[in-house]
């Protein structure tokens, strides 16, 4: 898979696919009043194709979307819907030249993910300065939703703030009350790390210490080592990618895995999981919205994922889907794919599907659902492949997420 990555910019077109799945939900007419700018809908995603994200999001991502693009019928009120993928390659400066192409001459209605905090928050302001739609489901710093949040944005699988909850409240709740962080050195490191300590400490539990690194370090023992002299019961790994399968390994190599201290690795994905092995990540603790075997809904819409891609989603992966899907529906309801309404229809209809449950988006952009905290299986827990997860806790959405009282959102209305 690694070997065939590359930069792409492609798009597909609703002539270009197969015939729709049986039930598809796009089978529309055109209403009278029906309004589709240029005669097409356009939707985007800038990804990390190529770099140290493109295992969790990359084309699994763009996979997702053009399965809800298939089983909507691949026409909304009578129009084509083109699907455009772009490679940002882990630049801030390419994943706004993206942006502004796509929207001034490429006529992009909506964008429904950006791999990465950083690329995210300026897309995002790209798209509110253009009127158009940006949906988050792989970017998880608090602050999109938070002080940067806009009229057009929608953080829809989790942030840094539900993240922090979900794992600091359930672990927590089990007595494992002191704590050492390894984090990377930039936003989403801090917002997370911030997130999860402000649990603990206001159950009364302890932070024992934190060791940041820079964001370009590939040697972690240190680092853990600092961890285990804390003799904390829960060492926080808060970085994702490449850096955090390189701490796994060196973890495991010094033989804290398995160990006394629990690692929590609140981002690490079930396809990290796939590529370390149960041997390496046994007993460790991740915050995800979605698993694939936790319902026969979500069973069956990932078993269609694997035989495209052979592998299983990830909550990301399967953001994106759910996300794309409701955008669609909304430009159904809306009989438009201008903005406005657009946004609108997607806040007033729920988010039900094998994501999220009586999912809803509030006035600053977040997707309110459930999140889970799973722990991996030992290897002989786990009784075939993929078979990797167990159900800690389920954290309901409204405690996960920020507070309306809290929020600095200028959209809310204090």
């Amino acid at each position: 898979m690694r070997s065939s990555r590359r930069s792409v910019l492609f798009a597909i077109t609703a002539a270009a696919l197969l015939p729709s799945r049986p039930g598809g939900a796009g089978a529309q007419s055109v209403s009278a009043g029906a309004r589709i700018s240029d005669g097409v809908v356009k939707i985007g995603l800038i990804l990390d194709m190529s770099g140290p994200y493109s295992d969790t999001t990359g084309g699994g991502s763009a996979t997702a979307a053009k399965m809800a693009v298939e089983d909507f019928g691949r026409r909304v009120l009578g129009a084509p819907i083109e699907v455009l993928v772009a490679d940002h390659e882990n630049s801030t400066d390419r994943a706004a030249a993206i942006a502004r192409d796509w929207f001034t001459h490429q006529k992009v209605d909506a964008i429904m993910d950006v791999t990465g905090s950083s690329e995210a928050l300026i897309v995002q302001g790209i798209a509110n300065s253009h009127d158009k739609i940006v949906s988050l489901s792989s970017a998880a710093a608090e602050r999109l939703s938070n002080e940067a949040c806009t009229p057009t944005s929608i953080h829809y699988v989790a942030d840094t703030h539900s993240i922090a909850h979900t794992v600091g409240s359930a672990l927590m709740e089990r007595g494992d009350n002191t704590w050492f962080f390894i984090t990377v050195d930039n936003g989403f490191g801090y917002d997370l790390e911030r997130g999860i300590a402000s649990v603990v400490e206001a159950k009364d539990g302890k932070v024992l210490g934190h060791a940041r690194y820079p964001l370009d370090t590939q040697d972690f023992t240190s680092y853990l080592a600092q961890a285990q002299h804390s003799r904390a019961k829960v060492i926080g790994l808060v970085n994702g990618g490449e850096a955090l399968e390189a701490t796994i390994k060196q973890a495991a190599e010094r033989e804290m895995i398995p160990g006394p201290q629990i690692f929590a690795a609140p981002v690490m994905r079930i396809n990290q999981v796939h590529a370390l092995g149960l041997a390496m990540t046994q007993g460790m603790m991740v915050s995800e919205s979605f698993y694939w075997d936790m319902s026969e809904a979500a069973r069956t819409w990932s078993m269609r994922f694997y035989d495209r891609t052979q592998m299983m989603p990830n909550g990301l992966q399967a953001g994106v889907y759910s996300s794309t899907l409701h955008y669609l529906k909304a430009v159904a309801q809306a009989g438009t794919d201008a903005t406005g309404p657009v946004m609108q229809a997607m806040r007033d209809m729920p988010v039900n599907d094998f994501f999220a449950h009586d999912g809803h988006i509030r006035a600053d952009g977040i997707m309110v659902h459930d999140l889970r905290l799973y722990q991996v299986k030992t290897p002989a827990e786990s009784h075939a492949p993929w078979d990797y997860f167990k159900l800690i806790a389920t954290i309901p959405g409204a405690e996960a997420v920020t507070p309306l009282a809290d929020s600095k959102c200028p959209l809310i209305k204090q």
